[in-house]
């Protein structure tokens, strides 16, 4: 967040001494001026809504600058509404969500980090575009908030053009122009005891490697399945087919905030309405119920969308721990192999809806 604000004041406070109220912002309907003033609006309404822990509604107040005030003090006000907003994320627990609206109605200090890095890159562009200022946002950045808030946009060959072409501001190679568009912070689902996480592109890059995803995780975690299919999650959001809320969700404990495992789907639903879902627990998370208290609720989600018919799992013959927490979530036995047990939940048969 600092970076992306000093940025912001570096390249834009070389022209202060330019029109910016006589200057659209490039493709923008609003004048550099009253983009400038976007910015600082946009970065303290999420530093209120962040610390205030809002659960419903954006902080609703407003900004303004001072008749007198110049374009300079425009920057310094951003300068400002960004160190609140730093401070904000940096002050706020990891486990905490406050109210955004795109597309799941909450967000974590991880998503508003991102969303305001994002106003600021993308708002210092359309200034120094309408100002005829060059400027190239730090790849880094880009890579930070598309991994977060993009995961449905493919990487490109660059993350500034990648970022650009993805907020209808610029042209990639062999894709379509963008009209309209929507970040998406993750998906959280609760249950009585557990939140089950979705995992960005940007956690699976680390958790498919030696880290944590940025999530603590009780002793032996995470596990070498969690591990696999954070890999296949990344490989779908490198191919552009990743679909966050049929993706990986980390199960996270509320007593402690730590994770215990995962759990989530392999790919989207087929043409026939069927999902197929997969979980792993740390070892010393299990025989607590926790993997059933899961899958009822991530069952139960994907049920209620208009999409889905049947959840199926597919479980290793030997694999005793995991038939059982098949069995309790209601799921019933379709077929069996040698090797595996075919299983399904219909929609209908499912009972659970303590998912919040």
């Amino acid at each position: 967040m600092e970076r992306a604000v000093a940025e912001c004041v570096g390249v834009l406070g070389a022209v202060t001494d330019r029109d910016w109220e006589g200057a659209r912002a490039g493709r923008l309907e609003w004048s550099c001026r009253e983009t400038a003033v976007h910015i600082a609006q946009d970065l303290i309404s999420y530093a209120g809504t962040l610390a205030g822990r809002r659960s419903e509604g954006s902080t609703p107040f407003a900004i303004s600058l001072k008749e007198a005030a110049g374009d300079a003090d425009a920057l310094r006000v951003i300068g400002a509404m960004g160190a609140l907003l730093a401070a904000a994320i940096r002050t706020t627990p990891r486990e905490v969500r406050a109210f955004h609206p795109y597309p799941f109605r909450s967000a974590n200090r991880e998503g508003f980090a991102a969303m305001g890095v994002a106003e600021v890159l993308l708002h210092t562009h359309d200034i120094a575009e309408g100002l005829g200022v060059p400027y190239e946002a730090d790849a880094e950045l880009c890579d930070f908030v598309l991994g977060r808030i993009f995961p449905h946009v493919q990487p490109g060959p660059a993350p500034w053009r990648t970022l650009l072409w993805a907020t209808g501001r610029g042209e990639l190679p062999g894709r379509a122009p963008v009209t309209a568009w929507r970040w998406s912070n993750n998906l959280v689902l609760g249950t009585e005891r557990l939140t089950l996480q979705g995992v960005t592109p940007a956690a699976a890059t680390d958790l498919s490697t030696v880290g944590g995803g940025g999530f603590e995780w009780i002793e032996g975690g995470p596990a070498e399945g969690t591990r696999v299919g954070a890999g296949l999650v990344y490989k779908q959001y490198e191919d552009g087919v990743h679909r966050p809320e049929w993706s990986m969700y980390a199960l996270v404990r509320r007593e402690d905030g730590r994770a215990i495992g995962a759990m989530g789907f392999h790919g989207v639903p087929d043409a026939s309405g069927r999902v197929e879902v997969g979980y792993d627990l740390v070892e010393g998370a299990r025989g607590h119920g926790y993997a059933t208290e899961a899958l009822r609720a991530l069952t139960a989600w994907a049920l209620e969308r208009e999409e889905v018919r049947t959840v199926v799992a597919h479980v290793e013959r030997g694999n005793r721990p995991s038939h059982n927490v098949l069995t309790r979530a209601g799921f019933r036995v379709v077929s069996e192999d040698p090797e595996q047990t075919a299983y399904e939940l219909g929609l209908g048969e499912h009972r659970y809806s303590g998912y919040r």
